[in-house]
């Protein structure tokens, strides 16, 4: 089992910034992607950022250019330093840790954390 530890969330002002973080622990395989992915009231879940163990990088388009997504991978951590915040930003964050072996995947989510902005 792998368990994801989120921290970082909180309430900040249209314009502002945060930087969640997401430790991984437990039966940790060092070849994996690990991300971020949000979900707001009443909407489906959506991809923020992730970064492979390699440091290969995606983002969703209404982030681009505001949102990095970077990782430790000695510590097992991926943070999103989030920027220029916008109200539609606003959502639960979920930490994602996801592993392909050649006898099944792993895909694993954290509690989730609170992202509001205000207008």
């Amino acid at each position: 089992q792998v368990q994801l530890v989120e921290s970082g969330g909180g309430l900040v002002q249209a314009g502002g910034s945060l930087r969640l973080s997401c430790a991984a622990s437990g039966s940790i395989f060092s070849i994996n992607t690990m991300g971020w992915y949000r979900q707001a009231p009443g909407k489906q879940r959506e991809l923020v950022a992730r970064i492979t163990s390699g440091g290969s990088t995606n983002y969703a388009d209404s982030v681009k250019g505001r949102f990095t997504v970077s990782r430790d991978n000695a510590k097992n951590t991926v943070y999103l330093q989030m920027n220029s915040l916008k109200p539609e930003d606003t959502a639960v964050y979920y930490c994602n840790f996801f592993s392909n072996q050649p006898f099944g995947s792993y895909n694993y989510w954290g509690q989730g954390t609170q992202v509001t902005v205000s207008s």
